[in-house]
């Protein structure tokens, strides 16, 4: 197996006259756990979809598993695993008639089947919901179950688009575990695609996306370091009218995000102090923090990862 499991160069991709990718290029290494993040828009659907073989290769190259994706997809699809964002799951069959259905699809044995569908079900918590009717079950289970799915077949790529879209946080918890698991006990690389911040810290390698291009890569660690100082955030009663004189007192330029301005500081709690004498009532809120990852994203874009104004791509 070659130390980058997928290696994409120079990969562009237009649906008619609109780019939803320009020039991306990335390295995934083996057994990595690996986000693509970004806001809708930004391209992370339309590239995991190239990567499941799902849409054309227009330009660039892309390997996976050593397999060339424009010219040995059919090879490409026995190394991958997909769950994707919207349920694929026959909610008038069983879960194990759900997995059964799937394993005979890649052409698993019967023997070897059972075996398989029995460990994933022992290792997700699922067994008890083997006779279980997949449409009664709740979305966490579900979602386990999707994961039992993509993983019958042993893998060495799996790809989860937006993998906890509708989850409540206990539930999306039991899935993160879930994958941690899995990543552990078999190696097995993931890739995921998120616009959520604690997913993409749980990640450890980022790919981020705006607008087609990629923004920067690297740890979330590495990607919150390279930003000098602390974020310090202030809701004003008239931020229009105040904004400049802010600016002019902090010595510092803010980003305006819905009500509030965000300022990048090397003393933010100094610099909170002396904004709350100055500015008085003026200020409701304010609040200081070190950098996330979507200070990272704002720092780089000029826009916040929660934008939702684009059609996805």
């Amino acid at each position: 197996m070659p130390d980058f499991i997928l290696q994409a160069n120079g990969v562009s991709h237009q649906y008619g006259q609109t780019q939803a990718l320009s020039d991306v290029s990335l390295q995934i290494r083996a057994g990595c756990l690996f986000g693509l993040l970004g806001p809708n828009g930004s391209g992370k659907t339309t590239l995991f979809r190239l990567l499941a073989t799902l849409l054309p290769l227009q330009t660039g190259t892309v390997s996976i598993a050593g397999f060339d994706l424009k010219n040995q997809s059919s090879q490409i699809r026995r190394q991958l695993g997909v769950t994707f964002q919207s349920p694929a799951l026959d909610n008038r069959l069983t879960v194990q008639e759900n997995l059964r259905c799937h394993g005979r699809i890649y052409g698993i044995a019967s023997g070897p089947l059972k075996s398989r569908i029995d460990d994933l079900l022992n290792q997700f918590a699922i067994a008890d919901r083997r006779h279980s009717i997949a449409g009664e079950l709740s979305g966490g289970l579900r979602r386990r179950v999707e994961l039992a799915k993509g993983l019958l077949h042993h893998p060495t790529l799996l790809l989860l688009d937006e993998p906890s879209t509708g989850l409540d946080p206990a539930a999306r918890r039991q899935f993160w575990d879930a994958i941690h698991d899995q990543q552990h006990r078999e190696g097995t690389t993931v890739v995921v695609t998120t616009h959520l911040m604690e997913e993409a810290e749980c990640c450890e390698q980022l790919l981020l996306l705006d607008k087609g291009k990629v923004v920067c890569e690297g740890s979330p660690q590495e990607l919150q370091a390279s930003l000098n100082g602390d974020r310090l955030t202030i809701r004003l009663r008239r931020t229009s009218e105040l904004r400049t004189r802010l600016e002019s007192f902090l010595n510092a330029e803010s980003r305006p995000v819905g009500d509030r301005l965000c300022f990048r500081v090397n003393n933010a709690s100094g610099d909170l102090q002396r904004t709350m004498a100055e500015f008085g009532d003026e200020v409701v809120s304010a609040e200081v923090a070190r950098p996330t990852l979507e200070d990272v994203f704002l720092e780089k874009t000029g826009r916040v990862l929660s934008d939702d104004h684009e059609a996805k791509s």
